[in-house]
């Protein structure tokens, strides 16, 4: 596992090939920081579903109202929900949108992000300036790529757990 730096910063999403690590980015996105942690303390990541994966592109999950593998999996709905909490106010940065970072998925509405977010598989710039990007993953980006492509896939791939580094 990668060299954790700041394990309140820091993400640990295990995957049907083993564990992401992923380094957020208070500085940059504070909001949207908090938001990840607090649905990963939560247990809300947990078993939901990447819904629209697309090769070359990037992978998004997130939908803990309509993408709970367990609870409420619903692949006609999956993507259009959030948590309960308000949506955020988009933070932009220049972090750029580079392969393994993390950026928050929204509606047309720049302030709409809520919980769902997605990885880059590669260098995404044209996003860059128009998604709030809060993480970077530091260690297990082969088990993104390995995650199963579609929108939605036909036999999903799930965040088995997601938990804040310093929790563990």
């Amino acid at each position: 596992m990668a060299d954790i730096k700041d394990p309140e910063n820091t993400i640990i999403m295990t995957l049907k090939d083993g564990d992401v690590v992923i380094e957020l980015l208070p500085d940059v996105a504070p909001q949207h920081v908090d938001r990840m942690k607090t649905l990963a303390r939560n247990g809300d990541y947990d078993n939901v579903a990447f819904h629209r994966v697309i090769d070359g592109f990037m992978a998004q999950t997130g939908d803990v109202a309509n993408a709970n593998m367990e609870k409420n999996y619903n692949p006609s709905r999956a993507g259009t929900g959030g948590s309960d909490m308000p949506d955020l106010p988009a933070e932009f940065s220049k972090v750029p949108h580079a392969r393994g970072s993390l950026g928050a998925a929204r509606s047309a509405n720049p302030n709409s992000a809520n919980s769902q977010f997605f990885i880059n598989f590669k260098d995404n710039d044209f996003l860059n300036g128009q998604y709030t990007v809060y993480g970077q993953v530091i260690s297990g980006m082969e088990h993104v790529d390995n995650i199963a492509k579609g929108e939605p896939p036909a036999n999903p791939d799930r965040m088995i757990s997601v938990k804040v580094a310093a929790d563990v």
